[in-house]
């Protein structure tokens, strides 16, 4: 059996991100599906790779899929690897093992030493987009236990990924873990998703703040690329750490196996390398003491197909994951989407991965760009602060406008040609703060801009030219929050 032809599709589910699928052809008439990590902005550079490493699969066979991936990495990538070259290798992987279980006629988990146990724990991610309060986290925490799960992850850290927040930050995301727990009781597993976003000393006190509610895990308190580092903060957290989302390979993880720097891996079927280089890293775990707990921020599908393949076959696997913000896209595209029933998925034993996605389906939802994202600017902070509250939103308003009054901005607009920033118009409105964060925001900027004061003294053009500066702000904030509902991971 020779392998003759490898497409793509991506596919755009409205939210989140795009989803990567591949699907491989044979002479024999067996085709095979896998599925690329992704993540918003890095689609097509994954593509690429798939259509380059095409030019080297054609004609070769299908069930050599440990020779595949050595020859990607010595042989294409010269060795050096790269996100996105794995995200390719291992979609392009799964498929091949999805043509050789088909071939064989038995389920994959079959092929890699058969099953540890017929059911596969899932906890819930992508449920907690658009809540601003910990009293709003609360109750759709509540809704995620409606739907039947006992496990639920969120990321309770407030703005944008910074390294150093202030203790305002520290104490919301407190907070929102407290919210949670107060709201799905005691029995509910709280999967704490930190990101890998702050410095060792933030990410240690919250967690000695946060261990009175009784999380399942902490994950990813610092970078995993400084394991010295990971292995401290690990030291004095009385929480189990997760790491391994942003490895690659048996050589990613080896340090943190070393070094005793996790309590739980977490690497991702779709971007690690594949089924089989995950079973090794699972293999490499076992004697350390450390569990597994597959990454899962992939479709509903294919993804989660070779997840589960995988965690039926290691002794060592905790539980994995399950975006419900993608489910609704992976029920119109599989021709049998899986069934989550009280917070598990049975062990498929349909021959290959047990799923099959639907290619007229599929062309319902062809690839589109999401909105450009708001990256910091080079006069934002490093640090991330919440906004003051102990002013309602009239009273900061109320200031605000006082303000540009008394520095000579226009009642009725600016022109701000001499910036190159335009409306329809040529002109922006008088500003009009629509909530405590964006008036705090350019309060603050004008007051820099005054060397401190906003009194008399700021030039007519560079009022204009603050305020402008936080309208591209907020408007670019609003483009992104519609689709990042959930940090890309």
């Amino acid at each position: 059996m020779k392998i003759t032809d490898i497409r793509h599709f991506l596919v755009h589910p409205g939210r989140a991100k795009n989803l990567c699928f591949v699907k491989i052809d044979t002479d024999a008439g067996i085709f095979g599906w896998g599925e690329c990590y992704t993540q918003a902005d890095r689609d097509l550079q994954i593509t690429a790779h798939v259509d380059q490493l095409k030019r080297y699969l054609i004609g070769r066979d299908p069930a050599n899929i440990k020779h595949f991936l050595q020859m990607a990495y010595d042989d294409f990538a010269g060795r050096r690897g790269a996100m996105d070259f794995y995200c390719a290798i291992s979609g392009l992987e799964q498929a091949m093992w999805d043509i050789t279980g088909k071939a064989a006629g038995m389920p994959v988990h079959k092929l890699l030493g058969g099953a540890c146990r017929e059911r596969i724990r899932v906890y819930a991610n992508g449920w907690s987009g658009g809540a601003r309060t910990p009293e709003q986290l609360g109750e759709k925490a509540l809704r995620v236990v409606a739907q039947g799960f006992d496990a639920m992850k969120f990321d309770p850290v407030p703005g944008p990924w910074r390294t150093f927040v202030d203790k305002k930050v520290e104490q919301r995301a407190v907070d929102n873990v407290r919210a949670v727990r107060e709201a799905v009781g005691p029995d509910v597993d709280l999967l704490i998703e930190m990101h890998r976003r702050l410095a060792p000393m933030h990410a240690v006190k919250i967690a000695r703040e946060i261990e009175q509610y009784r999380p399942f895990w902490y994950e990813e308190p610092v970078l995993a690329e400084n394991i010295d580092a990971l292995a401290a903060a690990k030291r004095e957290i009385n929480i189990p750490v997760v790491t391994g989302e942003a490895l690659y390979t048996k050589f990613g993880f080896r340090e943190v196996f070393e070094k005793q720097a996790a309590d739980i891996i977490n690497p991702d079927i779709c971007n690690v390398g594949g089924i089989l280089e995950l079973k090794e890293i699972a293999a490499m775990a076992e004697p350390y003491f450390v569990a597994v707990s597959p990454h899962n921020y992939n479709s509903t599908t294919i993804g989660l197909a070779a997840t589960l393949q995988l965690c039926a076959t290691i002794p060592n696997f905790l539980i994995t994951e399950y975006f419900v913000n993608l489910e609704e896209i992976g029920n119109a595209i599989a021709r049998e989407p899986w069934k989550v029933e009280d917070g598990y998925i049975r062990v498929p034993t349909a021959s290959g991965l047990g799923m099959e996605l639907d290619e007229e389906a599929l062309a319902r939802y062809p690839y589109e760009p999401f909105p450009a994202r708001s990256p910091r600017q080079y006069d934002d902070t490093g640090a991330c602060a919440l906004p003051d509250r102990r002013e309602d939103t009239a009273s900061q308003a109320r200031r605000c406008r006082r303000a540009f009054s008394r520095s000579g901005a226009p009642a009725t607009g600016c022109r701000l040609s001499s910036d190159g920033i335009r409306r329809r118009s040529g002109r922006i409105s008088r500003p009009t703060p629509s909530s405590p964060t964006s008036t705090r925001r350019c309060l603050e900027r004008l007051r820099l801009r005054n060397g401190g004061g906003i009194g008399a003294g700021i030039r007519r053009s560079s009022a204009a030219e603050t305020w402008a500066a936080c309208l591209r702000r907020r408007s670019r904030r609003r483009n992104s929050l519609r689709f990042l509902e959930t940090p890309s991971t």
